[in-house]
């Protein structure tokens, strides 16, 4: 079976690997489509994200969607043929966060496609992928399996917008017009809130944050601040840079809330944090998502307006290249990979 291998910065590789065998509690599942996110450009760009560092060659992908074929022993879940989404983590069910419910910061979780760990999680982006049963979701009535693809991010944006606290009847910031920040701001108008505004210094990635629901769009290098609409009640900052963190700082309300959910780069980070003192901001972290996935995949069956945020679905055997357009934001939200169709 053909699987994206990345063995090095800029080294992402097509392979032939063998099909998996599904083990005890296992189910095998054959891949249709696979989302590029943007840790998967990161291990493609510099060889990590964050401080998790490759090691040793892994198997990309985390956001995948497919058909099950069969299933180990002892496993059972939907029908051989039915098509399901795949929940990426695998949390130990027995640290002090998992205890305490908060499953996705588990310190010793094991997450498609991920360098956290050694050896490294392999990931989805393969024909064929054998995950634990329990981590299956069959798809809604309605819900196609391309649009499925968008579970994994969407789960990440409405676990931020649950960080967030109450948005109903609020107006709220996103900094950042990637995939996650479009799919906050989906996620935000689900959870009611009267006004998103979007900040982001490309246009073209904008027009993609008003598919998904934007009331407001900044280009964030305004040298007069004239497109600014005023104070925000809840930030949420998704493009992973401290510029944007100290956006949300400076135009959040006094007493209001701020959630960084990009990932910021290792190491120190510069931003205004004299402001969480002296306007007693609340500053929150998101990482990841957990029950959120089976809400996202309702949310998906309901709008297809989400089909606006996926701009192209390209052939495996053109992986470069998808990631190319991937990390071009100028021309793509999300992009997946086809592992039905080879050039």
């Amino acid at each position: 079976m053909l699987g994206c291998v990345i063995h090095g910065q800029g080294d992402l590789r097509l392979a032939e690997l063998p099909v998996p065998v599904p083990g005890p509690g296992q189910a095998l599942v054959a891949v249709r489509y696979g989302g590029v996110c943007g840790s998967d450009l990161h291990y493609w760009r510099h060889g990590g994200v964050g401080d998790f560092r490759l090691r040793e060659p892994m198997v990309l992908g985390h956001e995948v969607v497919g058909t099950v074929v069969e299933y180990g022993a002892g496993a059972s879940g939907p029908a051989p043929g039915a098509a399901v989404a795949v929940h990426p983590a695998t949390p130990c069910g027995v640290c002090p966060e998992c205890s305490d419910g908060r499953r996705n910061v588990c310190r010793d979780t094991r997450y498609l496609g991920s360098a956290a760990r050694f050896p490294h999680v392999q990931g989805g982006f393969a024909a064929h992928v054998v995950v634990p049963c329990e981590q299956l979701r069959a798809l809604p009535d309605g819900l196609e399996l391309s649009r499925a693809a968008l579970a994994e991010p969407l789960s990440v944006a409405l676990h931020a917008v649950r960080r967030a606290g109450e948005v109903a009847g609020r107006h709220v910031l996103v900094t950042g017009a990637g995939p996650i920040g479009c799919l906050v701001v989906a996620a935000a108008k689900a959870a009611g809130a009267v006004r998103v505004t979007v900040t982001d210094l490309l246009p073209e990635a904008l027009e993609y944050a008003r598919i998904a629901g934007a009331d407001t769009v900044v280009l964030a290098d305004d040298p007069d601040d004239s497109g600014w609409p005023g104070e925000v009640d809840v930030a949420i900052e998704a493009s992973g840079v401290a510029a944007g963190l100290d956006t949300c700082l400076r135009w959040v309300r006094r007493g209001g809330v701020v959630v960084q959910l990009g990932m910021l780069p290792p190491g120190l980070s510069a931003f205004a944090g004299n402001l969480v003192v002296s306007r007693e901001i609340e500053l929150r972290g998101a990482f990841r998502f957990d029950g959120e996935f089976d809400q996202a995949l309702e949310l998906l069956a309901g709008q297809a307006a989400f089909d606006g945020l996926i701009s192209a679905v390209v052939p495996v055997g053109e992986a470069e290249a998808a990631f190319a357009l991937a990390a071009d934001r100028s021309r793509s939200c999300k992009v997946l990979l086809d592992f039905a169709v080879t050039p």
